[in-house]
């Protein structure tokens, strides 16, 4: 398989977002147990979701762990039927990004880019592939992010 060179980079893992019936039982675990720090919290209607976002490490290099509840859980998006219910990462061109993996074929959630919980632009990797599309995140849901400077700046000092 020959490629052509990707023109962007992958940074580092942004989140982890972790879906529940209860979003308590995962405070329990995460902020009392762990030690993670509550950072703020995010709710929306429109994604069914209630969710405290809480951090893991610091500075740059902080990463989130989102305990996510459903607004209605029997509603969609069901964020609590998949206890892992995505991964976040850092990247540092997030149009360009999405314009060359489109072109290889992936296939991405509806809703294309837009503001995420944390502030940033994002945007989702559906779990499957289709056959218009046939490359997905092989049943998991991958969130792109795009880095801020800072972000991108550390990355790139450690990279090199």
């Amino acid at each position: 398989m020959t490629t052509s060179p990707r023109p962007f980079k992958i940074l580092g893992l942004q989140q982890i977002a972790i879906g529940g019936a209860d979003k308590r039982k995962l405070q329990n675990l995460w902020v009392d147990l762990f030690g993670l720090e509550v950072t703020g919290t995010f709710r929306s209607e429109r994604e069914n979701v209630d969710e405290d976002i809480c951090a893991l490490g610091a500075g740059l290099f902080k990463v989130e762990v989102d305990l996510m509840q459903p607004i209605d859980p029997d509603r969609k998006p069901a964020v609590h039927t998949t206890p892992l219910n995505h991964i976040g990462l850092w990247v540092d061109n997030l149009p360009v990004a999405v314009e060359w993996l489109t072109a290889k074929g992936m296939r991405f959630a509806p809703g294309g880019i837009r503001k995420g919980a944390a502030g940033h632009d994002i945007c989702f990797v559906h779990p499957r592939g289709s056959d218009e599309l046939p490359i997905g995140g092989e049943g998991v849901l991958i969130e792109l992010v795009q880095a801020p400077p800072e972000v991108t700046k550390a990355f790139m000092a450690v990279w090199n």
